[in-house]
């Protein structure tokens, strides 16, 4: 059995396709303290990425030591109607659009 990450993925969201990868780990930052994961993600023959920001994990504002990331399909699925719902339209042009969202995705 491999001990790899699953860092990128596919997902069908009412008929379209939408690409993902993970953009940032969460980390430290001096200035915000500490910063949630966020992926890219951008529907399947499009122009525009999008970015979702999610919050950062609880463990590590406790002081607990970093656990494996855990992506999954319905969290990236939910994060993706978000976005389409606060306005993200992958078919227009110009840089990726930045979104927050909640650890499940919305």
């Amino acid at each position: 059995m491999s001990n790899t990450r699953n860092n990128t993925g596919t997902v069908d969201v009412d008929g379209f396709k939408y690409d993902w990868q993970l953009h940032r780990e969460p980390q430290w930052s001096d200035d915000e303290g500490w910063r949630g994961m966020s992926i890219r993600l951008q529907q399947q023959d499009s122009q525009r990425e999008a970015l979702l920001e999610f919050p950062a994990p609880k463990r590590l504002m406790k002081g607990l030591p970093r656990g494996r990331l855990q992506i999954d399909d319905p969290t990236v699925c939910r994060a993706v109607r978000s976005a389409l719902l606060a306005g993200w339209e992958p078919m227009s042009r110009g840089k990726p659009m930045i979104f927050m969202v909640d650890a499940e995705g919305n």
